[in-house]
């Protein structure tokens, strides 16, 4: 019997695991209309954010990779539950891409994925409530469920080129946190790896396993484009300076731990060196 993949939310991950999966046996399905994807792959159109969820028809048996967010301010995320609510499908396996953020702030301390959720900002909360909802719907409709606890991505047109050529400043070095991040192409990587390989249902932590931190990476873009160094500021000076959403990353720190990543999904990033996939990203 022919296991098909279904791609809920084809945007800059999304886009990217439909061109590694085999176009006969993909549906992609989202809000607006997806131009660029290869020959031969089953578009739909999927509207989550209507009230009434939507009978969805997909090709049974399948493999689900839901990339979609929660809503700000939707707790439990209701577009997930719509999107529950209206499958009608034979669903082997659930994929979901959720945040490394529910660990909350660490310290700075290494976290695994035995370490209980203590998400701090609101955006993390909703992921982990979505994780729960899914883990319930899962279970009760015996499907198999793993969730992916993502980093920070960058890629093409995600390292922040235009704050670096401005010259915006980054936390002095001295003061900065650990690093957790992953290229978007290991990422889709990873997500095709979770869909198609025999996997033990659960959660992994993912990353590129190199833990320097923002300023060294946005120093590295600066180098590479054969930019003066970025000035660095004080944390202090930072919580004046720096907008909400800048500061809310920078707010928490931890390690995060990939070895389950690694040695149980057998899944090695090829852009360990943050370094290759800034000169990959910068190419693109």
């Amino acid at each position: 019997m022919t296991m098909h993949f279904v791609v809920a939310g084809v945007g800059y991950t999304g886009r990217r695991v439909c061109f590694r999966l085999p176009r006969t046996a993909l549906v992609c399905l989202n809000r607006s209309v997806v131009s660029g994807l290869p020959d031969g792959v089953t578009t739909l159109r999927l509207d989550l954010d209507h009230a009434a969820p939507e009978i969805i028809q997909l090709p049974a048996p399948c493999t689900v990779l839901y990339t979609i967010p929660p809503r700000a301010t939707d707790e439990p995320d209701s577009r997930l539950a719509g999107f529950l609510a209206g499958l009608a499908a034979d669903v082997h396996r659930i994929v979901y891409l959720s945040t490394t953020g529910v660990y909350g702030n660490r310290h700075g301390e290494t976290v695994t994925e035995q370490d209980s959720p203590m998400p701090e900002t609101d955006r993390a909360q909703r992921r982990l409530a979505a994780e729960k909802l899914l883990g319930a719907w899962c279970e009760e409709n015996q499907t198999e469920l793993i969730i992916l606890r993502v980093p920070g991505i960058y890629g093409p047109g995600r390292i922040g080129r235009e704050r670096i050529t401005a010259g915006e400043p980054v936390i002095a070095e001295s003061e900065s946190s650990p690093g957790n991040r992953i290229h978007v192409d290991d990422l889709a990587a990873c997500c095709v790896t979770a869909m198609t390989a025999p996997v033990p249902p659960g959660a992994y932590n993912v990353g590129d396993g190199d833990h320097r931190s923002s300023t060294w990476f946005s120093q590295s873009v600066a180098a590479l484009l054969k930019l003066p160094p970025l000035p660095e500021i004080s944390r202090a000076k930072a919580l004046e300076t720096f907008g909400d959403m800048r500061l809310s990353f920078l707010a928490e720190s931890r390690i995060v731990d990939t070895s389950k990543m690694r040695e149980v999904m057998g899944f090695t990033p090829t852009y360990t060196d943050p370094i290759d996939g800034i000169r990959v990203s910068l190419a693109e």
